[in-house]
């Protein structure tokens, strides 16, 4: 018996669906109920009729399924972690919002704006400040509805998607620890000083070589990069909106496209092309495997579940406020 039909026999006896981010191996996808960018995810789980979630991705990924589906019980073959998430934690969101206070700021006439790319426990942070969190498929509507609020914007934990949703506003930014007092101050969008790993080695050069190589070539890139990439590209969309900008494509039009290579290997056999002299891949997206999967399945059936996600629930009520926030305006 092949380690895939164990896997799906013991999903069907323990009640699992199995879902998948975009940017997990070839074999992880292939088997998965579900996939996915990581919001579309955890609501698609959320609606499952299946009792127990086996998900595929990184720790920030399980915890929004059971921020909104606390009935469920949520387990990930592999706990991996996003660089960028682990880039603030909740001591560390107390920590900007005193920087700014210092600066002048009142902590009332501050609005955090979290990416979805961070913990339960700074979701919780920003949900109790009045805040809401953001993908980046919606974050232009969400961040022109934050600003509605009259409020100084506090963007996390991603620097380069905040500048580029001010860029795109025609508006002002700062980096919270690298720009000066002043330049805080005349933001209109404060980011915090975090980034993708990932999305961060795509250069302007790369996408110059690919121009020169081919002058008719389309260049599509994530958010997450560098505004003097961003602004460079044809195309710049979430994950899910890449592909399908890609898929969208004439067959002979080349296309270079600016995030995780699992994805951009997949997306085409011809003419598609990662826009990077490195191979873009996420370590801990890769993480995962189809026999850390199966000892998943066979722990919870054992009764000593593998990396189950468990949630405070003053935690979880508060990050969900910042959650629901989200969906109601997108």
């Amino acid at each position: 018996m092949s380690i895939q039909e164990e896997i799906r026999i013991l999903k069907e006896r323990l009640d699992a669906v199995l879902v998948a981010h975009f940017y997990q191996r070839d074999e992880i996808v292939e088997i998965a109920d579900i996939t996915g960018d990581s919001l579309e995810l955890a609501k698609r789980a959320m609606g499952s009729p299946r009792s127990l979630v086996v998900f595929c991705g990184v720790g920030f990924m399980g915890q929004s399924v059971k921020i909104l589906a606390p009935q469920k019980r949520v387990v990930m073959p592999r706990l991996a972690c996003c660089s960028m998430a682990r880039m603030i934690d909740s001591a560390y969101f107390d920590e900007s919002i005193q920087k700014l206070e210092e600066y002048g700021l009142l902590k009332e006439a501050i609005l955090p704006l979290a990416y979805i790319n961070s913990s339960a426990e700074v979701k919780a942070k920003v949900g109790a400040m009045g805040g809401l969190v953001c993908t980046s498929a919606n974050a232009v509507k969400i961040m022109q509805k934050a600003q509605e609020s009259g409020k100084k914007i506090f963007f996390l934990p991603d620097r380069c998607l905040g500048q580029n949703l001010a860029k795109q506003g025609g508006q002002k930014s700062a980096v919270l620890g690298s720009s000066s007092k002043e330049e805080v101050l005349g933001a209109d969008i404060i980011c915090y000083d975090g980034f993708c790993s990932v999305h961060q080695l795509f250069t302007p050069q790369d996408i110059e070589f690919y121009r020169q190589k081919f002058p008719d070539i389309l260049i599509a890139v994530h958010p997450e990069c560098d505004p003097s990439v961003v602004e460079r590209a044809d195309f710049v969309g979430s994950t899910s909106q890449i592909i399908t900008f890609v898929k969208n494509l004439p067959l002979e039009q080349k296309v270079a496209v600016g995030t995780e290579y699992n994805l951009v290997n997949r997306l085409r056999e011809k003419n598609t092309y990662v826009l990077s002299s490195t191979k873009p891949e996420c370590p801990t997206m890769n993480e995962t495997t189809l026999e850390d999967i199966l000892e998943c399945l066979k722990a919870f059936e054992r009764g000593e579940p593998l990396n189950e996600i468990t949630l405070e629930e003053e935690v979880r009520l508060e990050a969900h406020l910042a959650l629901s926030r989200m969906m109601e305006l997108s």
